[in-house]
């Protein structure tokens, strides 16, 4: 059956190979699409493909897909598992003061396999996000994103798996604060903020004591510093900080900002990615912290939006450098918020 692309859904499989207007290769027949393909449609500027038919032919529908992930069933128990592991690594790292390196890879190793395998990391993570052990979730949630935006980066698959490990690593010096300090609902007092600042140090020489790779433990110390030389705690700036540090700088805010503990709820993502990119014209390294939300913003294809216009469209394409003005479907029309500047995004749905 030949279809429009914007009524192609999540799990349709091609019929044939698929050309743009160039003759060049586009996808190969067989192909089951996702929106990873669909926006790869959208971008060859290919209106028609043709897909096997569907099992069960129902209403129209748009990219967004109401199934659950392929990846779910099989990622799911594994960050669970992660999760609940931590706890006993930040037991271990508070009695000994050290944590075993193979113990660290038995947690870790086996999600960031599977991770190679799923870009979609915006609905993972809110899929998988819980309101439970914030502390260690965390923890697992920035070894994952930093073994992602390691990619993106530039580095090796192999040296992002370390990078990887020293994100899942950054707040283990945390074992060596109070957790009545650590799960206060309020405020902090100026006291108990100092000792909180002391986690990075703690970090640092639990890991320096564990492992023979310093970059692991400069992650720990360095997190909380800020381009600026706003952070702590020694005040670096620039170049003073290491750029494994500066990539989980990034996604440390990312994955708190995401969490229900924060905000008392989660916060709209493009809110979150906005808010990145303010802080990278001051706080956070500009590089990096324009890498990640280019490689998320992706994520977004076939997600539902609210303009304020009041207007309901799906996300068909993003911009590679206008990052919050993509390509929107409204009913028949397409808006290009890049060329259509008065529109604005208020909401988006996932």
């Amino acid at each position: 059956m030949r279809v429009h692309v914007t009524e192609l859904i999540n799990g349709d499989q091609l019929s044939n190979d698929t050309f743009n207007n160039y003759g060049l290769h586009v996808l190969s027949k067989g192909t089951i699409v996702y929106s990873q393909e669909i926006s790869r449609l959208f971008q060859h500027q290919i209106d028609y493909v043709d897909i096997e038919e569907r099992a069960e032919e129902t209403s129209p529908r748009t990219l967004e897909s109401t199934v659950n992930p392929r990846w779910l069933p099989t990622v799911q128990p594994i960050y669970e598992n992660a999760v609940k592991n931590f706890e006993g690594l930040f037991s271990k790292a508070m009695n000994e003061g050290k944590i075993d390196d193979e113990e660290v890879s038995s947690m870790l190793d086996p999600l960031l396999e599977n991770l190679q395998l799923e870009r979609d990391v915006v609905s993972m993570l809110l899929l998988l996000n819980t309101q439970d052990d914030y502390t260690y979730q965390h923890s697992v949630q920035v070894g994952m994103l930093s073994y992602y935006l390691a990619t993106w980066v530039g580095y090796s698959n192999e040296k992002a798996i370390q990078i990887g490990k020293a994100g899942f690593l950054h707040d283990i010096g945390k074992c060596r604060i109070q957790q009545s300090i650590l799960n206060k609902p309020g405020r902090l007092t100026d006291e108990e903020f100092e000792e909180v600042k002391k986690h990075t140090i703690y970090g640092h020489d639990i890991i320096s004591s564990s492992f023979n790779e310093p970059y692991l433990a400069i992650g720990a110390l360095q997190h909380h510093e800020r381009n600026d030389g706003t952070g702590y705690p020694h005040g670096l700036s620039g170049d003073e900080i290491h750029p494994v540090s500066k990539i989980i700088s990034v996604v440390d805010i990312y994955s708190a900002m995401i969490s229900e503990r924060v905000y008392q709820q989660k916060r709209d993502l493009l809110f979150v990615l906005k808010e990145l990119y303010r802080l990278s014209f001051k706080e956070l390294d500009p590089y990096t912290t324009h890498t990640f939300i280019k490689h998320m913003m992706p994520n977004f294809i076939g997600k539902r939006v609210e303009l304020v216009s009041g207007e309901v469209g799906i996300i068909v394409m993003t911009h590679p450098t206008e990052f919050f003005r993509p390509l929107i479907q409204v009913d028949e029309q397409f808006i290009d918020m890049s060329l259509e500047r008065e529109y604005e995004i208020q909401l988006v749905h996932l």
